[in-house]
């Protein structure tokens, strides 16, 4: 990556309208951190814990939770750090480390979405050849798949951004480093850049989001094939939890990019949700519908109980 920047480092303005509410928004987003921290983390525990809980669907939802702790960890230490009222610099490393794994994790997550419909769509239309399809071999090929290929698109959204020029202004006027505050900061021409970027962001979801849209489409006809009512029920409600969590994590995204006009607060609130609320809601999403979930998390609860009276 070719640095022929000036500047050394860049002060992190915040979220935009939001002066004099430091120490109100300082509580809140970290109430919100911790809650995800530790909703994922129980998670993980349930998950590792249960021999029963080890299958591929689990499998995906265990490197969801890793990627639900890690996500808003790229972001949220630095803004609760400058909330609490310390500096709001950021070094140029640190803003090309925070662009890097904030895209790396995003995508990841979006591929990861698209990998647990097709392991749905595998369950349901094809229950008596789930195990050989979705063996050990073939769920660790598509989990390292989510990350290589996250790697790679953040590899190239970092390198887009990064190889131009920083020799001005260095005020970022969000609350980290993305593309669109980055691209006005430099000392260049960035309009065909700015197209490519926004193509290419906007491209791989909406990939994504056609890909799940044919899974699902292809489990509706599937379920509806089934003749006993309880029998479509219980198909139906083993895969209403991932369509809330790709809901959740998909409707930022259609909203910042179907606005007629951008609104930079509308922007920020939506992607402190994307980035905060989200990843703590997923554990819940997957738990309060999920009785082998909540049964190992019940047991995880009680071992965590017994260990601190001891």
């Amino acid at each position: 990556m070719r640095n022929a920047s000036l500047v050394t480092e860049f002060i992190l303005l915040g979220i935009p309208h939001t002066e004099d509410l430091e120490t109100m928004l300082f509580v809140l987003f970290l109430s919100f951190y911790i809650f995800t921290l530790m909703g994922n983390l129980l998670i993980l525990l349930a998950i590792v814990s249960s021999t029963r809980l080890h299958t591929p669907m689990y499998f995906f939802l265990c490197k969801l939770s890793v990627c639900d702790i890690f996500f808003p960890s790229v972001s949220s230490p630095k803004m609760l750090f400058y909330l609490s009222g310390n500096s709001r610099a950021i070094s140029y490393a640190g803003c090309v480390s925070q662009l890097f794994f904030y895209h790396f994790l995003g995508c990841t997550e979006c591929f990861l979405y698209t990998v647990m419909a097709y392991d749905r769509f595998v369950a349901i239309c094809y229950p008596l050849r789930y195990t050989i399809i979705m063996s050990h071999r073939a769920c660790a090929i598509l989990a390292m798949g989510t990350s290589f290929f996250g790697c790679i698109q953040a590899i190239f959204l970092t390198t887009l951004t990064f190889q131009l020029p920083y020799c001005g202004p260095n005020e970022v006027d969000y609350y980290f480093c993305n593309i669109p505050v980055m691209l006005k900061l430099a000392c260049a021409d960035t309009s065909a850049l700015e197209m490519v970027g926004f193509i290419s962001v906007g491209l791989m979801p909406l990939s994504c989001f056609l890909l799940i849209l044919t899974s699902y489409n292809c489990i509706v006809y599937s379920i509806l094939q089934i003749r006993s009512t309880e029998g479509q029920r219980r198909a139906f409600s083993t895969c209403s939890a991932h369509l809330t969590a790709i809901l959740l994590s998909f409707m930022p995204v259609v909203l910042i990019y179907l606005q007629p006009t951008p609104n930079p607060w509308l922007n920020a609130t939506v992607q402190v949700l994307n980035n905060l609320v989200t990843p703590m809601l997923n554990p819940l999403i997957y738990s309060l519908r999920n009785k082998e979930v909540k049964y190992s998390l019940r047991k995880v609860v009680e071992e965590m109980a017994l260990i601190h009276e001891k």
